[in-house]
């Protein structure tokens, strides 16, 4: 497995998580994010459990155990949870959020489904914790979700990913998702005493070509801070059916290339496993 983000010469000063989001969403996407992983272009993945896929690709990625964070992508408003019952279109789920919010006890059931699943085929809890389109942090949701990785792995708890840009740093789309419950998911977990990342950056309009995906990963890179996450969504080719599967494409092609392992040289940036950083927020880093 490569190690990427240093030379000889060029020694990186920031531990980052660039996290693949969407693992199993489709046979392209879990192929390139294995890639990547294996060439050292990213340090997590979270994966999308409610997938046919899932039970097969993970295979894909028994090789990685201890080398990247395999974390759960929680689910509400894919085509998965659709099928499942408990989902619904982003839009839909975004004004629950916001008029009443989601009901406690159903979402913990909800929550507990999807651990299972992940468990059963990976035989460990996930490293980390965030959801598909940011729901982790929706009300009712949010709480649910403290409570059940409180109740369930005490000490042991996952880290989770707040969905909030660095200060100063923000568009709209990260604004607006921060304002789902960004803050109010931090300090519930910050309660519980859970481990979280510092900031979320990644975010833009899915759309482009590969030289402007290029100058945001340049920006998003010199803006992260020691135990930050920069996400993204790559896949080794564009399926039917999938409405990013471009943006898809031609992030894997950035992120597979040279010009990545550049950018990460000038930034001084060094891919890094959220479970091995010191920067995270809460409790003290437990080693797995």
């Amino acid at each position: 497995m490569t190690q990427l983000g240093a030379t000889q010469n060029e020694r990186p000063v920031k531990g980052v998580i660039v996290c693949a989001d969407d693992f199993a969403v489709n046979q392209s996407a879990s192929l390139g994010i294995a890639k990547l992983a294996r060439m050292g272009r990213i340090s997590a993945t979270s994966v999308m459990v409610l997938s046919p896929r899932w039970p097969g690709d993970a295979r894909l990625l028994i090789d990685l155990r201890g080398h990247i964070d395999v974390g759960l992508h929680l689910d509400w408003t894919s085509t998965f949870a659709v099928a499942q019952g408990h989902g619904m279109p982003l839009g839909r789920a975004m004004l629950r959020a916001l008029v009443g919010g989601f009901d406690r006890k159903q979402a913990e059931v909800v929550i507990e489904r999807q651990l299972d699943l992940f468990e059963t085929r990976w035989q460990s809890p996930p490293d980390y914790v965030d959801g598909h389109q940011h729901v982790q942090q929706f009300a009712g949701i949010r709480e649910a979700l403290v409570d059940v990785l409180a109740r369930r792995y005490g000490a042991q708890a996952p880290y989770l990913r707040i969905s909030r840009a660095p200060a100063g740093t923000a568009d709209l789309k990260a604004g607006v998702i921060a304002i789902m419950g960004a803050s109010a998911l931090e300090n519930i977990a910050s309660g519980a005493g859970l481990k979280r990342a510092r900031a979320l950056l990644g975010t833009y309009n899915l759309a482009g070509n590969t030289l402007n995906y290029a100058a945001l990963m340049a920006g998003w890179l010199a803006q992260a801070t020691e135990g930050s996450i920069i996400m993204c969504h790559p896949a080794q080719a564009s399926e039917p059916e999938d409405e990013i599967g471009l943006a898809r494409a031609l992030e894997f092609a950035y992120l597979a290339g040279p010009d990545y392992a550049y950018a990460l040289n000038q930034a001084g940036v060094m891919p890094m496993r959220g479970v091995a950083c010191d920067a995270l927020v809460g409790p003290t880093k437990i080693s797995r």
